[in-house]
């Protein structure tokens, strides 16, 4: 694997972070905005991302995805305030650190067929959760800016932080 074991679960908790950081920016009376009828509101994407993560990787350690526990989990999502939202989001963090914590480098090498393509389960993780996470934040930004938060920057979207853009 590319990565190590521990810098993978870092890299989660990075964008956890990050995630956490731009929701802080959310105007709450913009939760319903959604820039098309059939894209998902602010409030709606929140919630799938409460779920993403966390049901995937127990999907690809098994190599089996679970379509009804998935969505018992996206129902239970769907009930969540924004309060329970960013709770469980912040939850997330450690939640990663114990899942991925069991896995051996035997089991991020496994391969699994999931989703119509055969992979590794560390190919997996990176490539739907983490790459996941970022596309994911790059359209709540992409939220806030439409909703007029025009000082919002790259920092703000890949260092989670505000300030200047740096040069």
């Amino acid at each position: 694997m590319v990565l190590t074991k521990e810098e993978l679960i870092a890299s989660l908790q990075n964008e956890v972070r990050i995630l956490l950081h731009l929701a802080s920016k959310i105007d709450r009376n913009q939760l319903d905005y959604r820039p098309t009828p059939k894209q998902r509101s602010t409030i709606e994407l929140l919630r799938y991302l409460t779920i993403m993560g966390p049901n995937l990787i127990p999907a690809i350690k098994t190599g089996a995805f679970d379509g009804a526990a998935f969505g018992a989990a996206q129902a239970a999502a769907n009930a969540m305030n924004f309060d329970q939202i960013i709770a469980a989001i912040e939850k997330q963090s450690s939640d990663y650190a114990q899942q991925l914590g069991g896995f051996s480098d035997a089991d991020f090498r496994g391969e699994i067929d999931m989703f119509g393509r055969k992979t590794s389960r560390g190919s997996l993780i990176v490539n739907m959760v983490l790459c996941g996470f970022a596309a994911y934040r790059t359209q709540l930004f992409c939220y806030l800016k439409a909703c007029g938060r025009d000082e919002l920057n790259t920092m703000n979207l890949w260092a989670g932080m505000d300030g200047p853009m740096q040069g």
